[in-house]
Formats: C-alpha cells, sequence, structure tokens
C-alpha cells in the first residue's frame, strides 16, 4: 500500500479577509495560512502534498516554490469542496492507499491529528474518516449525528438541523481521510443537486455508506484546530492563540 497523500484545498479569494491576496495566503504571525497547513501533514508522516489552487494560482505557487513534493491541481470554477477534490482525479487516480484531504486556511491543524486518523486508517482501512471535534460553541457547525450504537450516519448542517440536533456538540471539521480508489468511485457520483449548486466533499461519507463501505467519524481533533479562517475577526484570534502557544513554550 502507498504512502498517504494529501489535497489541500487552495483556490478561494477569501473575499472577506479584506485583501487581494488568496486567502491562503494571508499572513498569521509572519506566515502564510498555508505553510501551517503543509507543515502539519508533513509531520504526520505525508510526503506527497497536491495543492488545490484557483484563484491567482500563480501567486500560491510562487510562495510554495521551495517546498518538495509538492503537485498542483487547478479549480478554475469555484463549484464547492467536492468539485476543487475531482480536479485532483489525475494526482490520484494511481494511489492505493490513503488520501488526506484538508482546507488550506487551517492553520491551527495539529500533525498529531493527521497522524491519529492515518493510524485509524492503516489498521482499520475504512473507505472514509472524518476527523471531528468536541465543540463548546458549535454555532455555525455541521453537526456529526450518530445512531443508538455510537455509529456514523451522516452530518447536518445547521440550517438544516433541528433544535436536538443543533445541541450536539461534535462536529465536522472538513478534515478527511479516504481510500483513493473508494474516494474517485464516489467522486464520479457526486452531483451538484442542492441550493447551492455546488459539489460537496460532506455528501462523499454517505455515497460511500451507501456502498456499505466503512465510514467513521474520529473526535480526535483538538479545540484549538477549530480557529479556521473566513475573516479578519478570525485571523486576529488566530494569531492570538499562536502568541499563546509561543508564550507558553518559553515560560
Amino acid at each position: 500500500m502507498n504512502a498517504p497523500i494529501a489535497i489541500v484545498l487552495a483556490a478561494g479569494k477569501g473575499t472577506r479577509m479584506k485583501s487581494d491576496l488568496p486567502k491562503v495566503l494571508c499572513r498569521a504571525n509572519g506566515r502564510p495560512l498555508v505553510e501551517y497547513v503543509l507543515d502539519a501533514l508533513r509531520n504526520a508522516g505525508v510526503e506527497k502534498i497536491v495543492v488545490v489552487v484557483g484563484y491567482k494560482a500563480d501567486e500560491v505557487k510562487q510562495q510554495l516554490a521551495d517546498y518538495e513534493n509538492i503537485e498542483y491541481a487547478t479549480q478554475s470554477e469555484q463549484r464547492g469542496t467536492g468539485h476543487a477534490v475531482m480536479m485532483c482525479t489525475d494526482n490520484i487516480k494511481d494511489h492505493d492507499g490513503a488520501v488526506v484531504v484538508v482546507a488550506g486556511d487551517s492553520p491551527m491543524l495539529q500533525s498529531s491529528s493527521i497522524k491519529a486518523l492515518l493510524d485509524d486508517y492503516a489498521a482499520n482501512q475504512p473507505g472514509c474518516i472524518l476527523g471531528t471535534l468536541i465543540h463548546e460553541n458549535p454555532t455555525g457547525l455541521g453537526r456529526i449525528l450518530r445512531d443508538d450504537t455510537g455509529k456514523f450516519t451522516g452530518i447536518v448542517e445547521e440550517k438544516d438541523a433541528t433544535d436536538h440536533q443543533r445541541r450536539i456538540s461534535e462536529v465536522n471539521m472538513s478534515t478527511y481521510v479516504f481510500n483513493g480508489k473508494k474516494l474517485l468511485g464516489a467522486l464520479d457520483r457526486l452531483t451538484d443537486q442542492n441550493s447551492q449548486g455546488e459539489y460537496y466533499i460532506t455528501d462523499v461519507p454517505t455515497i460511500l455508506m451507501s456502498d456499505h463501505e466503512d465510514v467513521r467519524a474520529l473526535p480526535v481533533l483538538k479545540p484549538i484546530e477549530a480557529l479556521s479562517v473566513n475573516t479578519v475577526e478570525h485571523l486576529a484570534d488566530v494569531e492570538a492563540a499562536m502568541k499563546a502557544i509561543d508564550d507558553a513554550g518559553t515560560s
């Protein structure tokens, strides 16, 4: 079985960042957001990384020129997270092993969390693992649904959730490990039949479950990993968290 490959979603503009930069090149603590993500993947043992670029793709490639074993896939039209992964088909079509999918705007991603997911994949060979976390304030995030035995049954977005489901504290954080071959098969059946007319990676676990594949959700992510960046305010929160970690390490 091949070593794991990662796909990093980094095509977005980041309209709410009040910057002309691609969102993943906005800086936290002096470094572009995406570099923290790449470092976490490398430290978890992922060697080959496919970065999905789109808005100002050349600037992203130039920034990452010194990183080895990086390939690029281009998402010229923003049609959702599932569509972004579809653009990587040629990069992963010959891969027999795990494919990690993460967001490039999640600079607090921890290598220990990725490693925990990959260890579970190696031990159990599921079709998909979702990395989840228990969040004290899950407002706005997709909730993880489980049956009475604790088995993962799906994700419900907040706008579609019942009052009972909104009280669920386990949330989806757009961090996945897929069986590469099974991911490709599911992408072939992904549709854009939703209110946004987009292809969502969150639909892939459901497709795999319909094939009776083992799909599991592991709450191994740490609360700090909930800090992704969509706004200037989020960026300030990330920088404050990084400073707190640095201060703790030097005290």
